[in-house]
This record gives structure tokens, C-alpha cells and sequence, in this order.
């Protein structure tokens, strides 16, 4: 069987996509790598890519100079996680205050790992995880 390498995209379904890509610019440092009217493509840490697509903005094929790129849309709150090292954690909480974004929860894995959880301005469920979550993290 080929082999995935690894997880490239996320994508989350805003209201407003100007005010959460300065959100995710802004909490997390983000970069922009592109946006239009449609969705916003966001850079995390050089490897991923976070997608912001207006709501209902997708539910039509977006004919591309490449291709076509098919419908798709998405309501309703979802839920990510960011991994972050142990020894950051207490500055991500720190960050998170000062821009005045509360803790829902908190969690400490029977691995060893923490997790911090919160919400984005769309009611998206973030997370903050240090290695010990899983077994492969």
C-alpha cells in the first residue's frame, strides 16, 4: 500500500475570515501565505498549512488555472489540537491571558503529556498538547 507522510491541511469554517486569521496570526503567529474572498491558507511552523474558508464560500467547485477544485462546506463547532513542548506550556498560558482568551479545560494524560483547551473566536474548540498524549506523541 503507498504511504501517507503525513497530515498537510486543516481546515476550519469561519464567519468572518479576516477577524480569524488575525486571530491565528496574532495568538499563534501564523503567517498568511495567500487569501482571497474565500479562505485564508496559513502557515504553522513551516509544515502545515491551517485552511480558513468562509462559511458556505465552498459549496460551489472553484474552477482553479490547475483544475477544478471540488465543493465542500462545514458548520457547526470542530476541534484541533497544536503540539507544543512541555517546557513552553506555562508561556502559552501566559499568552493566552494577555489576550484575554480564557482556559475551558485542562488535562493531564496518564502518558505524561498536557493539554490546554480553549476556543476560538468562531467557538472552535483549540487545543495546546506536549509530547505524552498519544503513543506516537
Amino acid at each position: 500500500m503507498p504511504i501517507v507522510n503525513r497530515v498537510l491541511e486543516t481546515s476550519l469554517y469561519v464567519e468572518d475570515l479576516d477577524r480569524a486569521a488575525r486571530f491565528y496570526e496574532t495568538v499563534f503567529g501564523f503567517k498568511r501565505m495567500t487569501a482571497d474572498e474565500r479562505l485564508c491558507a496559513l502557515s504553522v511552523a513551516d509544515r502545515q498549512v491551517l485552511l480558513l474558508f468562509k462559511r458556505g464560500a465552498s459549496t460551489r467547485p472553484a474552477v482553479l488555472p490547475g483544475g477544478t477544485l471540488p465543493p465542500h462546506d462545514g458548520s457547526g463547532t470542530l476541534h484541533l489540537a497544536f503540539a507544543v513542548d512541555a517546557a513552553e506550556l506555562p508561556a502559552w498560558e501566559h499568552a493566552l491571558r494577555k489576550h484575554g482568551i480564557a482556559i475551558e479545560s485542562r488535562i493531564n494524560w496518564p502518558r505524561g503529556g498536557q493539554s490546554l483547551y480553549f476556543r476560538d473566536l468562531d467557538a472552535h474548540l483549540v487545543e495546546l498538547v506536549t509530547p505524552g498524549c498519544w503513543p506516537i506523541y
